[in-house]
């Protein structure tokens, strides 16, 4: 799927592999004096590319492509899916979707969205293997580098029709993500120029753009849906060093702040008040041990992961060291994910019990006496040190063997390691969620040869479950099958789910209706000044 998958950097709030750039250098790390008077003042970080939505898969870009831009669909700030651009998206036959968009969609220069805009975009992001080319693979003839999808048919101006390789009964859900927006007709003329100040078909349109400094995007008057903007603007901020914007929030210089930093896990609570942010977002931490690993393969590796799991004290860890901004983990998905439950069978194999821990440990033993040590690789430019050595010291202290943590200097090097399978022992892993699916959390990460399973697992009967949820009549049917799939990895253990990260953030007292969503974002077009 995307590489937004990959969590590379985990002190400062929740950071993935290109999600999250840094921001650029600012003039003084301030807000002071941004915007108009009820323009929004929010934290952001300098865009990596032009804002075209087929190439952006970072948080700086996103976070405006998400409000200038709209989809057949949009998620609201529960991951629910509700028809935005699309007035319907209707199933024919087992593979073929019909979308027919609203006749009064227009983009900001008040010309009509038509099917052409839809259609042309996803194969443009296709021929040019843009960042987000992937997302397409559900549709038939899905190739980089191809000029056109079979799959992709125009109707007439208001209609076209995606015809899917096979039955995917959750595809539906995935068109809320920004790789399926729209491009207008005149961003083919240059396409660098054209994302410098792209025309917007959402509820906001870009207002300015001054390059490693702010971003301002002012409501759309042509937008019709329901993500009507309700305050006169939003300027983002690109700040260096999220303790400067953290301190600007406490000013009261910036409105509103989705990632606090570390410095701050303690305190920004008492500081906030009822304006402080700290729920559950879509991001799974984990690490993950190796199929091939000595003595953690067959029944031998079922009682060694079961017992590593067991050994962990996740209340322990994410009190002390995250201060409270981590959940610990109960599934493999998080649970701001529709379908998510809390009462899978198995689901106690991720609760601490040193008792139990030291009982499958040395029935593993009985199999093949374990020497040696057991290692969690982690980068080290990501401020994991803490948690991996609080990880391996909870194993060490239960189970009485060498747990260490070993460092790689950067997430490049252990990913290349990860990837190119010479890595020895087990590594930390995360997934942050493309869209609000069950399934995203699962089938790129377990499923046989799955570009993202990194663990090399492999169970037919998962495979199976997860081709049955897939070919479901819907979500709704789909929901208990992936969690089926789920019991089956509670007994496998392919990776040790530790917690979900939490969305830290505040707002200060100059605005209202301030609301984090599933992905851990502001919903920017419901907050009022006052």
């Amino acid at each position: 799927m995307s590489i937004k998958k990959f969590l590379s950097l985990g002190a400062v709030g929740v950071m993935t592999l290109g999600l999250v750039a840094c921001g650029g250098e600012s003039t003084d790390g301030s807000a002071s004096g941004q915007g108009g008077d009820n323009y929004v003042l929010v934290n952001g970080s300098e865009p990596q590319n032009p804002l075209i939505p087929g190439d952006t898969n970072e948080n700086g870009g996103g976070r405006i492509i998400d409000s200038i831009y709209s989809g057949l669909i949009y998620y609201d700030g529960e991951g629910k899916a509700h028809n935005d651009i699309a007035e319907s998206i209707d199933l024919v036959g087992e593979k073929i979707y019909r979308v027919r968009l609203k006749e009064d969609a227009k983009w900001s220069d008040g010309t009509q969205v038509t099917a052409e805009d839809f259609v042309k975009a996803w194969n443009y992001t296709m021929e040019n293997a843009l960042m987000s080319a992937s997302f397409y693979e559900p549709i038939l003839g899905f190739e980089e580098g191809k000029s056109e999808m079979e799959g992709l048919k125009v109707e007439d101006a208001q209609t076209f029709t995606i015809e899917l390789a096979e039955p995917m009964a959750d595809f539906p859900e995935q068109l809320g993500y920004s790789a399926f927006f729209p491009l207008h007709p005149s961003a083919y003329d240059n396409i660098e120029s054209y994302g410098e100040k792209p025309v917007s078909n959402g509820p906001y349109k870009l207002e300015a753009w001054n390059h490693n400094q702010d971003a301002t995007i002012v409501p759309n008057e042509e937008y019709t849906g329901e993500r009507k903007a309700q305050n006169d603007g939003v300027t983002f901020v690109f700040y260096a060093q999220q303790d400067a914007a953290y301190a600007d929030l406490l000013a009261g210089n910036l409105d509103v702040l989705d990632v606090v930093p570390d410095s701050a896990f303690a305190t920004f609570e008492n500081e906030l008040g009822e304006r402080a942010v700290n729920q559950p977002a879509a991001v799974f931490q984990s690490f993950t041990i190796p199929d091939n690993l000595e003595h953690f393969s067959g029944e031998e590796g079922k009682l060694r992961r079961a017992a590593l799991s067991r050994a962990i004290n996740r209340e322990e860890i994410t009190d002390t060291i995250f201060q409270g901004t981590r959940t610990p983990a109960t599934d493999f998905t998080s649970p701001v994910i529709p379908g998510h439950s809390e009462n899978l069978n198995g689901a106690e194999v991720l609760s601490y019990d040193p008792e139990e821990a030291k009982r499958l440990w040395t029935e593993a033993d009985a199999i093949s006496p374990f020497t040696g040590e057991f290692s969690i690789s982690y980068n080290a430019d990501g401020g994991h040190q803490p948690w991996v050595d609080a990880v391996a010291n909870s194993i060490r202290n239960t189970l009485g063997i060498e747990a260490v943590g070993n460092a790689y200097p950067d997430f490049k090097s252990l990913r290349d390691d990860v990837t190119n399978r010479t890595l020895k022992g087990a590594f930390r892993t995360g997934w942050q969620g493309d869209f609000p699916l069950l399934g995203n959390f699962i089938v790129p990460l377990y499923r046989t040869g799955a570009s993202s399973n990194d663990g090399d697992y492999s169970n037919p009967e998962v495979d199976r479950l997860l081709d049955e949820a897939a070919g479901a009549a819907n979500l709704e049917e789909a929901s208990p099958t992936y969690n089926q799939a789920q019991e089956i990895l509670l007994a496998d253990l392919p990776s040790i789910p530790l917690w979900y990260s939490n969305v830290t953030g505040g707002f200060s007292e100059n605005v209202d209706n301030v609301t984090f969503s599933w992905k851990s974002q502001p919903l920017y077009y419901a907050i009022t000044k006052k």
